[in-house]
């Protein structure tokens, strides 16, 4: 077989850059080096040499994975899997490039060929008969396009007279109100047309789905449009909402549009559907529209392929004239990559594809109706390709035998924390299930499986499904109990008040959250916040530090609450009075450190002058015992030789810890200083705690839960550091080592200015040697009074 020498050398090219781009292997020395320095050059000026293909595509390569790199971690973003047909799609672009240089009339025979190709195929796979085909990049293009095309054809004098002519009927554009976000406002921004040529249609309320639109108020709103004078042009229907992917009444809407000589445009992901040998008659309906809006580049994994609008109308010159064909040659290359990819595939590829995500579809809701604490909401459980799951509030507290009670008001903001959490959760342990979060406005934020959308892209199988499936089962017990445990955390912390209060954030999906309130009598408001910050953010650190499966945090990344401690997931097993006791006891402990700290200076200067007051009176307690006579050098020391005088001064101890002066008689009869109580002890916990066993879990309680998942939006808990601390008791230290040495320093600097008496200032034990030595000096050698 002939092939152009210059079509197989792109062929290389092609290879050859994905192989570059997908492993990112180097050239060794010069190829490095030249790579390091066009990477220091960006931005910049352009180089003065060109560069060889190999090294702009490892500068390609860096590019993308820049971010990785600087991280020094693999990316959690996982890339599209590019099969072989994703090649071809590649392939395609690189082609067109190519084609586009033909000289102009095998230009013009080779995209003819294409472009009535790809339609031809198009058409017979979606069951489209007789119709044509727009491709484009923005999915939203098309139907401009069909919206100038109805214009063009309902008034007349358009082409002519331009927009003067909509003055006379103001035309009108209906959608459902579950349809695509920011549709219907893009529309008549395209077409010049105001807002309120935009009408949109709510769904049902009473019957039917609350995702589909309410056809008898369609046609109310029609009629008086009517009568208003206005021109109802055209209806946006789903055929799989982006949402929930329920598909609108196709069949009835078809009728009304009918009635009033209205174009109806269809568009969604269950489109995909009417390639399959059974469909069901509600997606059969499309096969009667004016218009649908393809996007096979999604379904089939196609990188960079266009969306595809299938259109039936017999006038060529108003298509023209709406922008839906092009006389220009290489406009039509667009086609070009999808034209490949289909002839690579084959029909049964493509139906194998579009099978293998429904048939995950219904894997997934066979798993999913066998737990009792999910709730589905699926428009037609037999063949719908989108699975749309959620917690549920009712399931879980009659399944665990809990209670809700007092979360009736913000239920449904505590249920939509609690879903928004398993989805990110789901996705971080199993990335290649494709699952998502959505927000919906009556059923609140859920999950969402679509595997057409995503599917081919991840390359999705049966197994990823039974792991999804196993996580999620993990999951549920651990939200379950949760939920069941957040009003007694609530109750625990109110008990505590008001050294602990509880904060109401219904958007946390965990526990709860408590902030320690230091006591702030006579602080500013600023003094009182640092205060608060200082404290609470010691506490995170140190119940962080403890061994447990509960993960402690400070909360959501943009929460309105401030210097809070935030508690994660827990299991059913956690003892939260023991918890909640912790959190107060660490706090108390740490704002006493912190207190004592700050005193210790003023403490310290307190118990000088108090020491130089008793000394003075000592001193002159001494002076009326011994007398005048043994108080001169020479004669004192003649009396003390034969008669010696035992006094009855005692010396001082100053105790930092309490601030105050004692007597030092109990270490005379006793030989060791007087204890005081600790202001610092920790209440330890009544229960034991076998060996290995977590703290805050209840004796006795089930299996181990697994930990891994514990975690707000990380799949793996990071390891605890308490193998320092007991498991029965917590005991933070009753002074940190910052305040010891400070205490000893200010001791020290007590007993010098005091050297010259009988007091002695310092913390832990009294030598009677040092007190006898002091107290009974040689003769001629005694200290005087220091309080002149």
């Amino acid at each position: 077989m002939m092939v152009d020498r210059t079509l197989a050398q792109v062929g290389r090219n092609l290879s050859d850059a994905m192989r570059i781009l997908g492993d990112g292997q180097r050239e060794p020395e010069a190829g490095a080096e030249r790579w390091r320095l066009s990477r220091a050059s960006i931005p910049g000026p352009l180089q003065g040499d060109g560069q060889d293909v190999a090294t702009i595509l490892h500068l390609v390569h860096n590019l993308i994975h820049d971010e990785e790199e600087e991280e020094d971690k693999p990316s959690q973003h996982r890339m599209q899997n590019v099969g072989e047909q994703g090649h071809m799609a590649l392939l395609g672009h690189s082609l067109a490039a190519y084609i586009s240089v033909l000289d102009r009339e095998r230009l013009r025979k080779l995209t003819t060929r294409i472009l009535s190709d790809t339609t031809l195929w198009l058409c017979r796979l979606f069951r489209y008969e007789n119709g044509s085909a727009y491709f484009h990049e923005d999915d939203r293009d098309g139907l401009v396009k069909v919206c100038r095309l109805v214009i063009n054809a309902r008034y007349e004098e358009y082409a002519s007279e331009g927009y003067a002519v909509l003055s006379t009927k103001q035309p009108v554009i209906y959608q459902s109100a579950s349809g695509r976000p920011g549709l219907g406002q893009h529309l008549c921004s395209q077409l010049g047309l105001p807002l309120s040529s935009l009408c949109t249609v709510p769904c049902n309320t009473i019957f039917g789905s609350q995702h589909q639109m309410d056809v008898a108020l369609l046609d109310t709103l029609i009629k008086e449009d009517i009568e208003a004078g206005k021109l109802p042009l055209l209806l946006i229907v789903n055929a799989g909402t982006p949402g929930a992917g329920h598909t609108d009444k196709l069949a009835r809407l078809k009728d009304v549009c009918d009635q009033y000589s209205m174009w109806l445009h269809v568009e969604g992901v269950n489109l995909a559907t009417l390639a399959l040998a059974q469909v069901t008659s509600a997606i059969m309906a499309a096969t009667r529209s004016d218009s649908m809006t393809l996007t096979p580049g999604q379904w089939l994994g196609l990188p960079a392929v266009t969306a595809v609008t299938l259109y039936r109308h017999e006038d060529p010159a108003l298509s023209l004239a709406a922008g839906l064909t092009c006389s220009q040659p290489v406009a039509r290359l667009r086609a070009l990559p999808l034209w490949l990819s289909l002839q690579y595939l084959g029909h049964n590829g493509i139906v194998q594809k579009i099978r293998h995500a429904t048939a995950l579809s219904q894997q997934l809701l066979q798993k999913l109706k066998a737990m009792t604490s999910i709730k589905t909401s699926v428009e037609d459980e037999l063949s719908s390709p989108v699975v749309l799951f959620k917690f549920s509030q009712e399931t879980s507290a009659a399944s665990s035998g809990g209670s809700v009670e007092g979360y009736c008001a913000g239920d449904k903001e505590v249920l939509d924390a609690f879903n928004r959490w398993l989805g990110e959760q789901l996705v971080q342990l199993v990335p290649s299930s494709g699952v998502d979060v959505v927000e919906l406005e009556d059923e609140g934020t859920c999950v969402r499986f679509s595997p057409l959308l995503t599917a081919a892209v991840l390359g999705t199988q049966q197994e990823n499904i039974e792991e999804l499936a196993e996580k999620l089962a993990q999951l549920l017990p651990m939200m379950c109990s949760t939920m069941c445990l957040r009003q007694d955390f609530r109750e625990e912390t109110h008990r505590h008040s008001p050294s602990l209060a509880y904060i109401q954030d219904l958007s946390w999906p965990g526990l709860g959250a408590v902030r320690y309130e230091p006591q702030t009598e006579g602080m500013d408001e600023s003094r009182r916040k640092q205060e608060l910050e200082k404290i609470n953010t010691e506490l995170l650190k140190k119940l962080q530090d403890l061994d447990t499966d509960i993960v402690f945090s400070t909360g959501p990344e943009f929460g309105t609450e401030e210097h809070c401690v935030f508690v994660g997931m827990v299991t059913e097993d956690v003892d939260v009075s023991e918890l909640v006791d912790t959190v107060a006891a660490l706090g108390r402990d740490i704002e006493e450190s912190g207190r004592l700290l700050e005193n210790m200076t003023e403490v310290v200067r307190k118990g000088i002058l108090e020491a130089e007051q008793q000394l003075q009176l000592a001193n002159e307690e001494k002076l009326m015992e011994e007398g005048m006579l043994r108080q001169l050098p020479l004669v004192g020391s003649v009396l003390n030789w034969f008669s010696p005088f035992q006094s009855s001064i005692k010396g001082r101890t100053f105790n930092l810890a309490a601030g105050s002066l004692d007597s030092t008689e109990g270490t005379y009869s006793t030989k060791a200083q007087t204890g005081r109580p600790s202001l610092q002890e920790t209440p330890t916990s009544s229960s034991k705690k076998l060996p290995g066993q977590k703290l805050f879990r209840r004796s006795g309680a089930g299996s181990e839960s697994f930990s891994e998942t514990s975690s707000i939006g990380q799949a793996e808990e990071p390891p605890g550091g308490g193998g320092s601390t007991p498991s029965g008791s917590v005991h933070p230290p009753a002074c940190p080592p910052a305040a010891e040495e400070d205490a000893h320093t200010a001791g020290d600097a007590a007993a010098e200015e005091s050297q010259e008496s009988s007091l002695q200032v310092h913390t832990p034990v009294v030598e009677e040697e040092e007190v006898t030595s002091e107290e009974r000096q040689p003769e001629g050698q005694e200290a005087e009074p220091s309080g002149r």
